[in-house]
């Protein structure tokens, strides 16, 4: 199974958006509504927030694929863009979506390293991300790789709010 990894542009926004909206309703949409999911995924996942995110100096998008079928994505912030903390010591890991067909394969694994890979490249302090509180699975997932929690915050799926653990990993 060889997967590559690859930095995407303005070309790919289709690819992006089709990826964005299956892994996301893959992973949330038996724990939410479906209005909630459906208002979250036409406004999360629109062709003009997407043409922004990928225009943006301060962020980056890579998709993992696997005999040029895309399997999964990566997004990383620095600066500005991140979501929360504007450190400029600091890469945020916003997102690590993997089809879940392809979980267990170390796709998500690979796509992390790229992240870290990042970080270093950009001389960054640490790395931080959100992650959602009632998705074990993530949240084991950065344990293993050195990240401890810091804080929460609310992310607002449509009209319900849901708790975000904030998790942090210092670079060497």
């Amino acid at each position: 199974m060889e997967i590559s990894i690859r930095k995407i542009s303005l070309n790919d926004i289709n690819e992006l958006q089709q990826i964005g909206k299956l892994t996301f309703a893959e992973t949330f949409s038996s724990v939410n509504s479906e209005e909630n999911m459906k208002a979250y995924l036409e406004k999360g996942f629109s062709l003009e927030k997407l043409t922004q995110e990928l225009e943006d100096q301060n962020a980056e998008f890579y998709f993992a694929e696997l005999d040029k079928a895309t399997i999964g994505y990566l997004k990383v912030n620095v600066g500005q863009s991140q979501t929360e903390i504007k450190d400029k010591s600091a890469l945020e890991i916003e997102r690590i979506y993997v089809l879940k067909e392809y979980h267990g394969k170390k796709v998500g694994q690979m796509l992390y390293d790229k992240a870290i890979a990042l970080a270093n490249e950009k001389q960054v302090e640490y790395v931080w991300l959100g992650v959602w509180e009632e998705n074990s699975r993530a949240i084991r997932f950065y344990k293993k790789n050195g990240f401890t929690a810091f804080d929460k915050h609310i992310f607002k799926l449509g009209n319900d709010e849901q708790t975000d653990i904030m998790m942090k990993r210092k670079l060497n």
